[in-house]
């Protein structure tokens, strides 16, 4: 990995777009790319956070960006564009989790988990290819998840959801390798922010924090890969369970409670306002 004074220099002066930048894994990462000298621009659904997140960060582009509307979208990387210059880099990191058994998820809610994590992250590696491939030069980063190399009772749709988008990531990746545009991904572990909240973790595992996943980020942007798992411990892990047979990795998971952390032992109460945002009850996400 790149020292950090190299970080620095690679990544100073790029322009950098993060959707679902108001809070979370967003603004953490925004903030580190931004005390490194980035041209960082912040979009998010809701428009009172991100300008105030914006503000804060004494940003010049930051403002409401719908990630499953391509006319917001593209609207939000025209602005940038006139502003900062041509976009370098796209962090596709918008994304909601809510959480509960299939039988009682509404379809409204699946279909917006699906809209927001997936036709959202299509949407805007769409927009970003089409104005970095005649300049031979840009890079997409999706936020995936390493739930999306799992399979995790009570998150059916958000495993889904995560799956599609590391398919889509790579697909695209080996499509244009030779357009010096480059797409990344990056899976976090679950982290300590509203989408884990009410949620107690699996036995043994300790959750990330929203600036181990920015730091993973930002690496990514001074150095491309495929992808990155994060943490090392949590991916490895992960990675492993592909080579134990389906009965032992079931039943490791079930050992470590894993069949009921996102289901019998999330505490309401505590995640209540994050779902109703995430499910679209407050008009944000």
């Amino acid at each position: 990995m790149a020292d950090s004074t190299t970080i620095g220099v690679r990544v100073r002066d790029k322009v950098i777009v993060i959707t679902g930048g108001a809070r979370g894994i967003g603004l953490a990462t925004a903030t580190a790319l931004h005390k490194l000298g980035a041209k960082v621009a912040i979009g998010d659904v809701d428009e009172p956070a991100v300008k105030e997140a914006g503000a804060d960060l004494g940003l010049e582009v930051y403002g409401k960006l719908d990630v499953t509307d391509p006319n917001s979208f593209s609207d939000f990387l025209d602005q940038v564009e006139r502003q900062l210059g041509p976009l370098d880099v796209l962090v596709n990191n918008a994304g909601i989790m809510p959480v509960g058994r299939i039988v009682d998820e509404p379809d409204s809610v699946t279909r917006r988990i699906l809209d927001i994590n997936v036709y959202g992250v299509m949407v805007g590696s769409k927009l970003a290819a089409q104005r970095m491939v005649p300049r031979g030069r840009g890079h997409v980063i999706n936020v995936a998840s390493l739930a999306g190399e799992i399979y995790v009772v009570g998150l059916a749709t958000y495993c889904a959801s995560k799956h599609a988008v590391i398919a889509f990531t790579d697909a695209a990746r080996i499509e244009y390798r030779t357009t010096g545009v480059k797409f990344s991904m990056v899976l976090p572990t679950f982290v300590n922010t509203e989408l884990a909240s009410g949620t107690p973790g699996m036995k043994g595992f300790k959750n990330a924090e929203p600036s181990d996943i920015a730091d993973a980020i930002v690496a990514l942007v001074a150095n491309p890969k495929p992808r990155v798992r994060v943490t090392k411990a949590a991916g490895a892990m992960i990675a492993s369970q592909k080579y134990l047979p389906r009965w032992l990795s079931e039943g490791l998971n079930r050992l470590l409670g894993g069949e009921h952390v996102f289901t019998d032992d999330v505490d309401a109460a505590k995640r209540e306002a994050y779902e109703a945002r995430a499910r679209g009850e407050t008009g944000e996400s």
